[in-house]
């Protein structure tokens, strides 16, 4: 077997990283439908490790495609990106009435930011992100975040509002465009990379690794002090997704890095052997099995009466299964298909 070209590892070891995203987020999803809260050993140390930083790297790893794309010929990218944050944002609303924790259409209005920076140079890309962490700060210090929220159900009251929508769609939502547009951004970054030398795939490892350890061990730091001060500001360094502080971006943004560097190590060695061939074709498809994860793993969750007051155990047991099928049928259908049904879909609409 011919070992791929360097081109080709690096569209394969992307592939890996949406698949390896994927994975997480079907757990931390599960674990919440399932009210899976606290616990203790392995199952709970993974689960909360990945909390946030699943998602976040899928956004990272949109923010790399729309940048590659980008360099291929920016005027189709933005004509078509456009029209396919269209149909996210369409997409999105409907999954909303069945899953309040929705990103697609977050997604939609990413890609529509996205799209306008793609012109900015290298410097002007990071002063967005910059920018952005220093507005949400701003944000949460001058606004209101819990307004909307209830924190017992996870339901967002005025969501089908004008206002409602407005401020949970750029402040206070489960992935609001300030700062999660960073996270796009941040892959663009990524996109002008020489991806696939290996040094700058070590670099991303090393790098994203040690972004995420100076996060954590900052906020450890920081939070103590900040408590003393006034116990609400203690959430100002923290790591957890919601809100999205400065910290949780860093540390957001280094476990993206560190996935994407070590799928991309990995993508040829795993080809070599036959595994990527097993994993790849539903990191072709997350957009499918991202509502397939709703539609039908949580469908069958609640038909087995598993919602809530379950353990971390089972659901991470729970999400391991349902990727395992999700893998499974994935390989199958594109056997005979090139894109998943929805991708197919999307591309169909929107171009």
């Amino acid at each position: 077997m011919t070992r791929p070209s360097s081109g080709a590892d690096r569209l394969l070891g992307l592939d890996l990283a949406r698949y390896v995203a994927f994975v997480g987020m079907v757990i931390v999803n599960f674990k919440i439908a399932m009210g899976a809260e606290g616990g203790a050993g392995l199952a709970a140390a993974v689960t909360s490790a990945i909390e946030g930083r699943a998602a976040a790297t899928f956004v990272v790893l949109a923010g790399i495609g729309l940048g590659l794309a980008g360099q291929a010929g920016l005027a189709q990218t933005g004509a078509v990106t456009l029209r396919r944050a269209m149909f996210l944002l369409a997409l999105g609303l409907v999954n909303m009435t069945i899953f309040e924790a929705d990103i697609l259409h977050y997604y939609a209005v990413y890609f529509v930011f996205g799209v306008a920076l793609l012109r900015l140079s290298s410097a002007g890309v990071i002063a967005v992100m910059a920018g952005l962490n220093g507005l949400a700060l701003v944000m949460i210090l001058s606004l209101d975040f819990d307004q909307g929220w209830d924190w017992q159900s996870y339901h967002y009251a005025d969501f089908w509002t004008a206002a409602g929508f407005l401020r949970n769609l750029l402040f206070n939502g489960w992935h609001p465009v300030v700062p999660w547009l960073g996270f796009l951004v941040f892959g663009v970054l990524l996109s002008r990379q020489a991806l696939a030398e290996r040094a700058v795939q070590l670099w991303l490892v090393l790098g994203g690794g040690l972004a995420v350890a100076l996060a954590e061990a900052g906020s450890s730091m920081l939070a103590p002090v900040l408590a003393s001060i006034d116990p609400e500001l203690a959430v100002l360094a923290g790591t957890d997704p919601v809100p999205a502080t400065v910290f949780y971006f860093v540390a957001g943004s280094g476990a993206a890095a560190a996935v994407v560097g070590a799928c991309l190590l990995l993508a040829g060695p795993l080809a070599r052997v036959g595994l990527v061939s097993l994993l790849v074709p539903a990191g072709r498809q997350t957009l499918t099995l991202y509502i397939a994860h709703i539609v039908l793993g949580m469908g069958a969750l609640e038909a087995l009466g598993l919602l809530g007051g379950r353990s971390v155990q089972e659901a991470l047991m729970a999400a391991l299964v349902f990727c395992a099928v999700a893998t499974v049928y994935a390989v199958l259908w594109a056997r005979l298909f090139k894109r998943g049904p929805i991708e197919a879909a999307m591309r169909r609409i929107a171009g």
